[in-house]
C-alpha cells in the first residue's frame, strides 16, 4: 500500500517511522511519503490560509497550494506505478471512523491524507477531487483537535495492522473489539499473561483449563459484560441473528430485555458490574 500525507507539519508524522508501521515501511509493505504543503506556496510568508468568505472567526486553508500539491502527488504516484488512489480528509464533520471503515480503507492500494489546520480546507478542494477519485471525509471522534495530523496517525495504524505481513500473527486482529464477524458490535474482554498469580490476584481458572470451547465461551461472555457496562449502545444495536442461546441468557442475567423485534434493551434491573 502507498500512503501519502500532505501537511504543514511534516514532523508531526514522524511516529510513522516507529513500531508496527515503521517495521511495515522497512519491509516494504507500506510506502509512506510525507509532503510539506508549504512547498507549493510562492510568497515570502509561505501562506496557506486566508479569511473566510461570509465572515466569521478563524482562517480557511487556500485552494491553490492544496490543488497544486495534490496534482503533483497524484502525478508522481501514477508515474511510479501506483493506482486507484483515494483521498482521506480528517475532519470532525466526517463519517465516524470505525473498524469497518478501517477494513474498507485497507483494501485500497493508495491513500492520500489531507490533514487540515485552522477552520479546515476550502470546500472546493474536496469537490474538485471527488470528481476524479474517491474522497472519504473521516472523523475519529466527537471532539475537535488543532489539526488533522493526529487523525492521520490513528487511521494509518488502524489500517496498517490489517495489511498482510504487518502483524506477527495474521489472526491477531480477528478477535479485536469491533472486528467484522462475531465481534462486530462487541468490545474485547480482559486479557491476561504470566505469572498466574500477582499480588493475590489470580487469573480466571478457565484460562488454565486447556479447554478451547470453554475458553472461547468465557471470552465471549466477558466481551458481552464489558460491552454492556461501557458501551450499552452497542448491545442495543446488536443484530439478534448473531446471538446464540447462551448470549441471550447472559444478557437476560445482566438485566437486558428482548423486545418484539428481537433486539435487546436496557431494562430497569440491568446490572452495573
Amino acid at each position: 500500500m502507498r500512503l501519502d500525507a500532505v501537511t504543514i507539519f511534516p514532523e508531526y508524522l514522524d511516529p510513522l517511522n516507529v513500531s508496527l508501521v515503521g517495521k511495515a515501511r522497512h519491509r516494504g509493505v507500506l510506502d509512506v511519503r510525507v509532503h510539506d504543503l508549504r512547498d507549493w506556496t510562492y510568497d515570502r510568508h509561505n501562506t496557506v490560509d486566508d479569511t473566510p468568505y461570509g465572515g466569521g472567526p478563524g482562517m480557511v486553508m487556500k485552494t491553490e497550494p492544496w490543488g497544486e500539491a495534490l496534482d503533483q502527488v497524484l502525478a508522481d504516484g501514477y508515474e511510479a506505478g501506483a493506482h486507484s488512489p483515494a483521498l482521506v480528509v480528517p475532519t470532525p464533520s466526517g463519517r465516524p471512523f470505525t473498524q469497518e471503515l478501517a477494513v474498507e480503507l485497507s483494501a485500497s492500494p493508495w491513500l492520500i491524507f489531507t490533514p487540515a489546520r485552522y477552520e479546515g480546507i476550502d470546500r472546493r478542494v474536496m469537490d474538485e477531487y471527488a470528481s476524479r477519485i474517491p474522497v472519504h471525509e473521516v472523523s475519529i471522534g466527537d471532539y475537535v483537535l488543532a489539526g488533522g495530523e493526529a487523525a492521520v496517525l490513528v487511521i494509518t495504524e488502524a489500517v496498517a495492522r490489517l495489511l498482510p505481513g504487518v502483524l506477527g500473527n495474521a489472526e491477531s486482529h480477528r478477535d479485536d473489539s469491533f472486528a467484522p464477524g462475531a465481534m462486530a458490535d462487541l468490545l474485547e474482554g480482559p486479557v491476561y499473561t504470566k505469572p498466574p498469580s500477582w499480588r493475590g490476584r489470580d487469573i480466571p481458572e478457565v484460562l488454565l483449563s486447556g479447554h478451547h470451547g470453554k475458553i472461547a465461551r468465557w471470552r465471549r461472555d466477558e466481551a458481552f459484560r464489558r460491552t454492556a457496562r461501557n458501551r450499552p449502545d452497542l448491545i442495543e444495536r446488536c443484530d439478534p441473528a448473531t446471538l446464540d442461546k447462551k448470549d441471550r441468557s447472559l444478557l437476560a442475567s445482566l438485566g437486558w430485555q428482548q423486545g418484539p423485534d428481537g433486539r435487546f434493551g436496557r431494562g430497569p434491573e440491568a446490572v452495573e458490574e
